[in-house]
């Protein structure tokens, strides 16, 4: 049975003018929007605000991340609210559910425009898989297969990369 806020919609402005039609409960992972809706008197809780009215702008998230954004965010729209963050709990990166990990499997641009628009939209979820898939490439790997793997131009001197190393030996353990 679906009920009449769960089918009203809003309209989203990308950046490049591209508007998106997006159901309120699938966009409510994002903290921000949830916010602009609050701010703009459209937080729902008003009977019979369906009006989708003027699309809100998203200044800093383009068409095609904002289409990936949305489909992250259709997927998980029923997932349990994350649990609160703890200080000293170690970070895990090796917990990515199997749908985002093949969601994920995008060019490294598109991943870091995701990292950018989750963090820019409060996504907390899709920030979080987002950045451990990152942290994945990352690990295991020497400072030069880092480097190659994001095309990353070595400016230290021979001189100055045998200083840190030296300097830094206890952690090469």
């Amino acid at each position: 049975m679906t009920t009449e806020k769960s089918q009203a919609k809003i309209r989203l402005q990308s950046s490049d003018n591209e508007v998106f039609e997006v159901e309120r409960d699938v966009i409510k992972l994002s903290t921000t929007i949830n916010t602009m809706l609050q701010d703009l008197g459209m937080d729902g809780n008003e009977a019979g605000d369906t009006e989708m009215g003027d699309p809100i702008p998203l200044q800093n998230v383009n068409a095609a991340i904002l289409r990936k954004v949305i489909q992250w965010c259709q997927y998980h729209k029923d997932d349990p609210a994350p649990p609160e963050d703890s200080d000293n709990k170690e970070k895990r990166t090796d917990d990515i559910p199997s749908w985002d990990v093949e969601f994920l499997k995008v060019d490294q641009g598109t991943l870091f425009e995701l990292i950018l628009a989750a963090n820019y939209l409060d996504i907390k979820g899709l920030l979080d898989v987002t950045c451990k898939t990152v942290a994945n490439m990352i690990k295991g790997k020497s400072p030069e297969e880092i480097r190659r793997t994001f095309n990353i131009k070595n400016d230290f001197t021979p001189e100055e990369e045998e200083q840190i190393r030296k300097e830094n030996a206890w952690c090469e353990d």
